[in-house]
């Protein structure tokens, strides 16, 4: 029961309705999916529309299948009508905005809006991050342990955990190709940084992949989508509460790395898995064993420096890392003061899904962990380094219009966002089994709401 909890993709035991898309968009026929394949160059990931072709086969290139899907040509050239909901057209009053309709711009206005050195990738500047993290994660050890004070550890805690967090961020990037244009030196770098934080680098990244190209789809994206009515009226209370109640889902990640979601079979170390083709499987099998390599380095720590110390030294930091992870992946797609759409069939393409994405603001937080949380750049252009998201962000902000939510602004510790995520665990329930645009109910008798008559 408690796996419907400990799961970072919203816990949907649906069965999957199509193949797993893995770098494609929906075509216009709503009842399939059709799933192309591309062997472009990393240039051609910067979405240019007048490249953009999509071949039917890709190489596999580690650092590149991280990215928008490719084949987004469809996306560009569907047309996204304007309509007088969203003040588009021929003189039409404008009658308020609708979230949900389709936007009066196209995929490639925004990238146009962007300035070119935003997309240049400096592996320099790139490590100068990694070399500052892991310099602050060995001090903060060092400190703590020469300090050895029982109103230390629980700071030491807290602040080691953050940058376990930011080394993610860091392999994440890496996952994006990001961190630079040299694929093996993303995925070394990408290794040591989330093999360290017992992440298994390439499972993850392709899964993470797989969240991307699907953003904002209720069956098909892969992390924290909704569950359907269905399937929420078939939860017994004890799920509901496990799935719905603070601090149970900020404890999901490393269970998802393990079981996926309900649903959706496959493990993050399993290269038999459906989350990955053939041709991914030396991949998956190679980060395993760095994974299972780091994870024999802590049972050998245990035997030398004794349990109870590695439990202190990265046992905890590592739940909080665990923790800055869900709440900032589930703060990502939901908790807006406006209830957000999701899409299904030929309602949703990659434009659209990546609108309903959200960015937040951290305070310190920020610049500590990269700023992960400009994000609906990030959604739509994961090739763009961190360190160039903010301004891009500014650039597309008047391409976005309506469709940007400026974040609320922090004090110096988000504690604000706190209460969203809470406030969302209360009324975030499910979505209509029905409708290609649907938006998240609450169930009235559950989360300190009173039952319906």
């Amino acid at each position: 029961m408690a796996s419907w909890v400990l799961s970072e993709c919203g816990l949907k035991p649906l069965p999957q309705v199509w193949n797993r898309p893995r770098t494609a968009v929906c075509s216009s026929y709503p009842s399939k999916v059709r799933i192309f394949r591309s062997n472009q160059s990393s240039a051609d990931l910067r979405l240019d529309s007048t490249k953009i072709a999509g071949g039917l086969f890709r190489e596999r290139r580690w650092g590149l299948n991280v990215s928008a899907p490719v084949r987004v040509a469809a996306v560009e050239e569907e047309e996204e009508r304007v309509n007088g909901v969203n003040g588009g057209g021929d003189g039409e009053e404008e009658v308020g905005f609708d979230p949900g309709a389709p936007p009066p711009f196209k995929l490639a206005d925004v990238k146009a809006a962007i300035p070119k050195h935003c997309w240049v990738r400096d592996p320099w500047r790139s490590m100068s991050y990694v070399v500052r993290d892991v310099a602050v994660v060995f001090g903060l050890a060092a400190a703590a342990v020469y300090v050895n004070k029982w109103f230390v550890w629980p700071l030491y805690w807290a602040a080691q955990g953050t940058m376990f967090w930011a080394l993610f961020v860091l392999g994440h990037d890496c996952g994006h190709g990001s961190f630079s244009n040299n694929p093996k030196l993303n995925s070394v770098v990408g290794h040591l940084l989330h093999s360290s934080i017992l992440v298994p680098y390439h499972g993850w990244r392709i899964s993470h992949r797989t969240h991307h190209q699907n953003h904002g789809h209720v069956e098909n994206d892969e992390s924290w989508h909704p569950l359907s009515e269905k399937i929420y009226k078939k939860l017994d209370s004890m799920t509901r509460i496990l799935r719905f109640t603070v601090p149970f889902p900020m404890l999901a990640y490393p269970f998802y790395l393990w079981n996926r979601s309900p649903g959706k079979t496959g493990s993050h170390f399993d290269p038999k898995s459906d989350l990955f083709v053939p041709n991914e499987r030396k991949d998956v099998t190679t980060s395993t064993v760095c994974w299972t390599a780091m994870a024999g380095l802590l049972v050998g720590l245990s035997f030398v420096m004794g349990p109870v110390q590695v439990l202190k030294l990265y046992g905890i930091p590592y739940w909080v890392f665990v923790m800055w992870l869900d709440l900032v992946t589930y703060l990502h797609h939901h908790g807006h003061e406006d209830k957000l759409p999701w899409y299904r069939g030929k309602e949703w393409s990659y434009l659209r899904g990546g609108l309903t994405t959200l960015d937040r603001d951290y305070g310190l937080i920020n610049n500590i962990h990269h700023d992960i949380g400009t994000h609906v750049v990030h959604h739509l252009f994961p090739q763009i380094p961190h360190y160039h998201l903010v301004e891009a962000t500014e650039a597309a902000k008047p391409v976005f219009g309506n469709y940007y939510r400026e974040p609320k602004k922090s004090g110096p510790l988000p504690f604000h966002l706190l209460g969203s995520f809470i406030k969302s665990l209360k009324k975030d329930h499910y979505v209509s089994d029905n409708g290609d645009v649907v938006y998240y109910q609450t169930d009235p008798s559950f989360g300190g709401f009173p039952p319906s008559n």
